[in-house]
């Protein structure tokens, strides 16, 4: 086992021996895990649970809930996400996408390979890596990890990717140090974003504070 695969596992055990279980993601139905996905491009997940309250609240939390309300409407419950224009035509995309391959029942989807799957949801418009990759693995249960920029930083300061790098090349290198389970990829991504937010912070990280920090590559040049 490399020094890659090492750390990367050793992140792991560290993260949920101080943490815990994370129960991720948030979200009662693979559709609203789907929305949220969606939804929390650009913006918290705070503002992302107001936009879902809204559509609870209104009853359209389906595929044919969302189908059936007028564009202005769907604007105006999603505008806590910001960009809730933008983010409309990007959830009506995703609603053509769902009838077009499953008859809005989001669930056959699963019934689909990942190999065969993530082309597909890769090529609606406004759904890239981090969202595609959210709604397999969260929604529909695909073995396939997902990256943001949390799992970027964490990387990049514990020296596992270079300084420029893309978002599959950061996949694979987790991927080949872990197995192929979809609770482990669910888990180890919550815990990277639980880490990152409580210790990992993008200016004062708090290093010295972490139980991983036996596991960077360099210690003596971060802030402690």
């Amino acid at each position: 086992m490399g020094r890659r695969a090492d750390t990367i596992q050793g992140l792991y055990r560290a993260f949920s021996g101080a943490l815990g279980p994370s129960h991720w993601w948030p979200g009662d139905t693979p559709f609203e895990v789907a929305v949220g996905a969606i939804l929390t491009q650009n913006t918290n997940w705070q503002n992302v649970e107001k936009a879902i309250a809204n559509l609870k609240a209104e009853g359209a939390l389906t595929a044919r809930g969302l189908r059936a309300l007028p564009l202005a409407r769907l604007e105006e419950l999603i505008r806590p996400a910001g960009y809730f224009r933008v983010k409309t035509q990007r959830l009506t995309d995703f609603l053509d996408f769902l009838e077009q391959e499953a008859g809005l029942e989001i669930e056959a989807l699963a019934e689909q390979s990942l190999e065969q799957l993530r082309p597909k949801l890769l090529s609606v418009r406004g759904i890239g890596p981090e969202t595609a990759d959210s709604i397999l693995l969260y929604a529909l249960g695909k073995t396939t990890f997902v990256v943001d920029a949390y799992t970027v930083r964490m990387f990049s300061r514990h020296g596992l990717i270079p300084e420029v790098t893309d978002y599959y090349e950061v996949q694979d290198i987790a991927q080949s140090a872990m197995e192929p389970e979809v609770a482990d990829y669910n888990e180890f991504h919550a815990l990277i974003v639980r880490a990152a937010k409580q210790w990992c912070r993008k200016s004062k990280p708090h290093c010295a504070l972490c139980p991983a920090r036996a596991l960077l590559h360099n210690p003596d040049e971060l802030p402690s």
